[in-house]
């Protein structure tokens, strides 16, 4: 068994009108978002509801004026944007590395909303040689060509897993033998305690609201960064790098 270390792509594309919205998600394309104007109804709208729970893809209730400054052409209320990349599943990919005869080490991202992070990220990651990443279906950004764009390519190389359960997603990994190394301010003890040789996941927290105590409480490590200057806090993207490359050290270098 094998997994697909360069996602296949699609090409950015928005899609407009509820006919031809219902045709691409039936089609199995990779929906990334989908607005729906505030207060529409209808028989076919019913059916895209429909189709879009069978499917379990969310949609957001937004306001008319919103659609128009997406597209002035006839969107009938609904819009839907396509991934530039295929999401995969990481229930495929760790028992694929594990029989690959590798280490695994896996990126948790507990909803990163900045694109241009998620983009810096997955280059760090990428470079790092990181087996894929792991995202929340909801409250995360958007992976469209700003953020193609900040990762050099990265995205188009490394897995991606999108998943709607994210908190028991994270447990299936802690689940299959990986240790959970939380990055975070809450500890005492330092990114050089957890023994990174192991098969890792390091779960990375938001921008505002850092990781999710569900996921802090579940950890096998804590682990923050040392910080001497009067700034409290780094960027997450830089967060990630170091500590991903202490990974790497303790890996390559002992």
């Amino acid at each position: 068994m094998t997994f697909n270390s360069k996602p296949a792509r699609e090409g950015n594309q928005m899609v407009f009108g509820i006919r031809a919205v219902i045709e691409a998600v039936n089609a199995g394309k990779e929906i990334e978002s989908i607005y729906i104007q505030r207060g529409l109804g209808g028989a076919l709208l019913n059916e895209l509801k429909s189709v879009l729970q069978d499917h379990r893809i969310m949609a957001q209730q937004v306001p008319v004026e919103k659609l128009n400054r997406i597209t002035q052409k006839n969107h009938q209320g609904v819009i839907a944007f396509i991934s530039p990349i295929i999401y995969q599943k990481i229930e495929d990919i760790i028992p694929a590395i594990f029989e690959n005869g590798q280490v695994p080490l896996i990126l948790i991202l507990d909803s990163i909303t900045d694109v241009r992070n998620m983009g810096a990220i997955a280059r760090t990651a990428e470079c790092a040689g990181v087996h894929a990443i792991v995202i929340p279906a909801k409250g995360s950004a958007q992976i469209n060509p700003d953020a193609i764009k900040t990762s050099a390519g990265a995205l188009y190389k490394i897995p991606v897993c999108r998943h709607d359960n994210f908190l028991q997603t994270v447990r299936f990994v802690q689940e299959s033998g990986l240790q959970l190394v939380c990055c975070t301010e809450k500890t005492t003890d330092y990114l050089y305690t957890p023994d990174y040789t192991m098969p890792t996941a390091i779960v990375m927290g938001s921008e505002e609201d850092g990781i999710r105590n569900e996921i802090i409480r579940i950890s096998d490590h804590l682990a923050k960064i040392p910080m001497y200057g009067e700034i409290e806090s780094l960027n997450v993207s830089v967060s990630t790098g170091i500590i991903l490359y202490e990974a790497i050290r303790q890996r390559f270098v002992g």
